[in-house]
């Protein structure tokens, strides 16, 4: 694996402890990539950081015991040797007999022998406990690549939209300025209704020509009618007698 070091020593701990987890593992990193990868990837990926966690945690405890056993293991020999004085001492002086004695430096070689062995299983253990970590490390920063590029896609995403909403939001604007514009020069309803109300103001003129007209006839009538009207009514309250009666003769010779 390209982004981890001694992977090849962490596949065989691993496929010791767990089979062929090693391999999927390793190819699980390998091809992942956050910019590509799907959700369906991305909760694999999970699933299998999940599962190296437990792992992790197991190998954790394995470590811790191994540790233990080791430090047991050493203080045990510490105080065996420290012992051995003591003991040469009494059997020297025959308060302890050589069976036991010799029962005890029995053990104490057996202790040294498997302190080695003790040694290397801790190293073991803890090698396998640091591999892993550095697994369940690759898988969080995967994760964690995988959710920025997600975020930034979906930013990416939500401002491309907004742009295409304002780019709509102005295309609807410029037609509905398009429409009014093109109604208020072009329409048809409007060009019908102006040429109507030109047709009925001619039709108003024409009416009033021809009203003037038969109108003329009668107005000079009235004002005939006026004036026949008026020498009718003339005044004759300041004449005379004789005035009065050459007035009536006149008019009788008139009328005759």
């Amino acid at each position: 694996m390209s982004n981890m070091n001694g992977w090849g020593l962490t596949a065989r701990l691993i496929s010791k402890h767990f089979g062929a987890l090693g391999d999927k593992i390793s190819e699980a990193i390998a091809n992942f990539d956050p910019e590509t990868a799907t959700e369906a990837d991305r909760d694999r990926l999970a699933a299998a950081l999940r599962d190296t966690a437990q792992k992790l945690a197991a190998a954790r405890a394995s470590f811790d015991k191994e540790h233990n056993d080791v430090v047991r293991l050493r203080e045990l020999i510490a105080n065996d040797e420290k012992a051995s004085a003591t003991l040469a001492d009494r059997l020297a002086a025959g308060k302890i007999s050589e069976a036991t004695v010799s029962l005890f430096c029995d053990e104490l070689e057996a202790n040294k022998a498997r302190l080695p062995l003790e040694i290397q299983e801790e190293a073991d253990a803890r090698e396998y406990m640091d591999e892993l970590q550095k697994i369940v490390d690759a898988f969080s920063r995967q994760l964690a690549d995988f959710d920025a590029a997600a975020k930034k896609a979906l930013q990416s995403l939500a401002a491309a939209k907004a742009q295409k909403d304002l780019q709509q939001l102005r295309m609807d604007r410029q037609e509905q300025l398009s429409s009014l514009s093109s109604m208020a020069s072009h329409s048809s309803a409007l060009n019908a209704l102006t040429r109507r109300a030109q047709t009925v103001s001619n039709e108003a003129a024409g009416l009033r020509i021809v009203a003037d007209i038969a109108q003329k006839p009668l107005d000079q009538a009235a004002e005939i009618d006026a004036i026949r009207k008026s020498v009718a009514q003339a005044d004759t309250s300041g004449e005379s007698t004789l005035e009065r009666l050459k007035r009536l003769s006149s008019q009788t010779a008139t009328a005759a």
